[in-house]
């Protein structure tokens, strides 16, 4: 009983410190912040699941007479773009990237350290081979200069949990194990040094402190693999087997930086740079010359071994020079830090020369061939994923390039930016598409291609169930790799404690598995015409109303919170690409978050009704039916249009026009919600369902329950929450606006003269922005937003 009160108080205690606390960012974060709260996860819940299911992998292995997973295998890889990806964000610079990859390399030290103190704790045995004696020796003979009070005092100034003293040879594997925490505690401390700032410039690891910390990671493992080999080969397989097994595996995923930093920039900033260089040298203007000038001016550069600059500083605007520095920035970890940067990723990629334009730019700033970082362009607009085959095969073409890959590819395809230019049906096409001409480009030059799925958390991003999606990519696409983002609040799912990790982790290993050994079959080439034609229709009539209606925009900005969205502080990147309020400059998180608060949804389903209806109207009915009975793209497409309509309240979005745009707009939302219906009825008659998320009883889960059953039961559970929230961010939209336009704000009216109850006084002293009313109602505007996107989940 006692025990009991105790964990109630406790609980009472937790609930009134969050009830306290105050609930809005007040601040954007920066890009450091990010990455804590990012690496936060693999500290936390993803470094110690991992080795865990790799030994349930081993065990599911020895259940079918397999041996165990091979011990320098890698299962799984993680990486991360949070302080690298500077597209459209000032706030990653190139000090920020340094900063950043310093940060997560001291963070691996930290969890190293700690497990080997714990392995010097577990090998106690004094038995081992004669080839691991003599490396024992060659450790003690090192510490011969040095009494045993010596070592014990430097020791203990290092604080270490225990064995101070030396360590006699009877415990060979606890000497070299000392020595590796003695290499981590210093690797730790220059690390510390650098991210304090307080070395010098010109100090590198290599320069020195190359013998006293670890640069490469083989470093770290040799040792320990020397551990593991001569207790197998003394009969101790079972101890070998154990926690020291599972850190080497930890080592060889994590390596010495946890996740691996992608960079990423835009195209056009990279043209930029190129032209200040080539206009420096007095060779023309880069960004006019055509693609094949442009390709013949980078391969030669490349080919030949003369710098573009030498030592020369050429006069640069500042986007220019950030992007040169960051080049730099990227040449020095790479030489300091190996392995800690990832992909080269560029976004908005279109032609070959973005490729080699980075390739050459990478070069010229110091990185050496064999550090170079691969290059993964992005294509993510209708036409970059429609024009990606014939781009590919260009650069393959180019014998420089295609010897330099050495016969590995990373393309990256979007789906974000993809689905805001054409809509989710045709963005969805292109992509299956791309990936199946993109491969047999890949095959016909023999490159091993790595596709990586730039997917969001909502399905107008790209969103939904990971195996559903894995499982209908178009076959002999994945072959056993497979690289996709997890982002926003899809990480808090899929790895917020270790049971989801488990989950998460079967899900893409079971996926991938099986549609590599089994994959799905080819589409019937008439499916392929149907769905082409589905495609383009619905992509003409979501262009002509999004992006040629002049009634849209005006719409959109008056009936979402769209312009609010930027005051919620989210993250550290600002929500537009440019300063003007376009679908265009939009970027595709603010552009579906923003339908999705409204519980319209509207870029997952605009076009697609319509589509559906014509094909449907000239006599195709039933072949769309058996498209979605047997063609698991097909279906998996039409579910998630499914699933969305489903968390969609047509009523609710007519509350937002009804109290948020001005009458003359009505009749527009009045076509809208017709497109609304007519998808709604198209979808029900495609899949022959009497109501959204009803079912057959295939595709059960272990437990009996269809996926769809589930989001049911969890939408109706959460609709009497979600529906109240989004009347009062109605009201508070409709009253922040209306203050605004009547220059009601902190400058016009004291905030004493507002009658204002004191307990609400107090709690608007928290936004010092504006005055008392007004801080209440965003306040109040934000958290319903923060609620709203709780309870429906994947907004974005």
């Amino acid at each position: 009983q006692d025990e009991m009160y105790e964990v109630e108080q406790k609980i009472v205690s937790l609930m009134q410190a969050a009830w306290r606390t105050d609930e809005i960012r007040r601040g954007p974060p920066t890009p450091q912040d990010e990455m804590r709260a990012g690496l936060s996860y693999v500290q936390e819940v993803i470094f110690d699941a991992l080795p865990i299911y790799l030994r349930r992998l081993d065990s599911a292995l020895h259940d079918i007479g397999m041996p165990p997973l091979p011990l320098n295998s890698s299962t799984f890889k993680f990486s991360s773009w949070m302080g690298g990806d500077r597209d459209g964000n000032p706030f990653v610079t190139a000090s920020c990237t340094r900063e950043v990859v310093t940060m997560a390399r001291l963070s691996a030290m930290n969890i190293y350290f700690k497990k080997i103190e714990q392995l010097m704790f577990d090998l106690s045995m004094w038995r081992c081979t004669k080839e691991f004696e003599e490396r024992v020796q060659k450790v003690l003979k090192r510490h011969e200069g040095y009494s045993r009070e010596d070592i014990a005092m430097n020791r203990k100034r290092r604080n270490y949990s225990d064995f101070w003293q030396p360590i006699p040879d009877t415990q060979p594997y606890r000497v070299i194990l000392a020595e590796i925490r003695d290499k981590l505690w210093s690797t730790r401390d220059y690390l510390q040094r650098r991210l304090d700032r307080s070395f010098s410039n010109s100090e590198n690891v290599g320069d020195i402190l190359s013998t006293d910390v670890y640069v490469h990671v083989e470093e770290l493992l040799e040792p320990l693999e020397a551990c593991y080999k001569s207790l197998c080969e003394t009969k101790d397989e079972k101890i070998a087997n154990g926690h020291l097994r599972d850190v080497i595996r930890q080592i060889r995923c994590f390596g010495l930086n946890l996740i691996c930093l992608d960079i990423r920039q835009e195209s056009e900033r990279h043209m930029m740079a190129m032209n200040a260089i080539t206009q420096y040298m007095g060779i023309g203007s880069y960004k006019e010359w055509d693609e094949a000038k442009k390709i013949e001016f980078l391969t030669k550069e490349l080919e030949g071994r003369r710098p573009l600059l030498g030592n020369a500083h050429i006069e640069a605007d500042e986007e220019a020079e950030e992007v040169l520095e960051t080049f730099r920035a990227v040449a020095e970890l790479t030489r300091d830090f190996p392995g800690s940067l990832g992909a080269y990723v560029i976004s908005m990629s279109t032609c070959a020369s973005d490729v080699l334009c980075v390739k050459l730019l990478m070069r010229e700033c110091g990185c050496s061939d064999e550090l170079c970082l691969r290059v993964s362009p992005l294509f993510e607009r209708l036409d970059d994923l429609n024009n990606a085959p014939g781009v590919m095969n260009t650069l393959f073409s180019n014998k420089w390039y295609l010897n330099h890959i050495k016969g590995f590819q990373e393309v990256m395809i979007g789906y974000s930016d993809s689905g805001k230019d054409a809509g989710r049906l045709a963005a969805a096409w292109a992509l299956y598409e791309g990936q199946e001409k993109i491969t047999e480009v890949a095959n016909k030059f023999d490159v091993k291609l790595t596709l990586f799925h730039g997917r969001g958390g909502t399905v107008g991003r790209g969103g939904g169930p990971s195996h559903l999606g894995i499982l209908s990519q178009p076959p002999r696409t994945i072959d056993g790799r497979l690289r996709v983002t997890v982002q926003g609040e899809v990480i808090e799912q899929a790895f917020a404690n270790q049971e989801l990790a488990f989950r998460t982790f079967d899900l893409y290993s079971a996926a991938v598995a099986l549609h590599s050994l089994e994959p799905p079959a080819t589409a019937d080439q008439m499916w392929r015409d149907r769905m082409a034609k589905l495609a383009s229709d619905s992509c003409d009539e979501y262009r002509r109303i999004v992006f040629q209606d002049p009634d849209f925009i005006k719409y959109f900005n008056e009936a979402t919170p769209a312009q609010e969205l930027a005051r919620l502080n989210i993250g550290s990147r600002p929500s537009k690409r440019k300063n003007n309020m376009t679908v265009t400059s939009l970027r595709a998180i603010p552009w579906i978050f923003s339908w999705t608060q409204t519980r319209f949804n509207l870029p997952v389903w605009l076009g697609v009704g319509k589509a559906l209806k014509t094909l449907w109207d000239e006599g195709h009915g039933e072949d769309l039916r058996a498209m979605y009975r047997d063609w698991p793209f097909f279906k998996v497409t039409v579910d998630m249009l499914e699933m969305v309509l489903a968390k969609s309240e047509k009523r609710i979005a007519q509350l937002y026009e009804d109290e948020l745009v001005d009458p003359s707009l009505h009749g527009f939302g009045k076509k809208l919600g017709s497109s609304y219906d007519e998808m709604l009825k198209m979808l029900l008659q495609v899949t022959s369902h009497d109501a959204l998320l009803t079912n057959d009883d295939e595709s059960l889960d272990d437990d009996g329950f269809h996926y769809q059953d589930l989001l049911k039961h969890r939408l109706d559970m959460r609709a009497p929450y979600i529906v109240p929230l989004n009347v009062l961010q109605a009201i508070c939209l409709k009253d922040v606006r209306k203050a605004r336009e009547e220059g009601f704000d902190s400058k016009s009216i004291p905030k004493d003269e507002l009658d204002i109850p004191e307990v609400f006084q107090s709690v608007a002293k928290l936004n010092p922005n504006v005055n008392s009313y007004l801080s209440c109602v965003e306040d109040t505007m934000q958290i319903t937003i923060k609620g709203i996107a709780s309870g429906l989940q994947n907004t974005g």
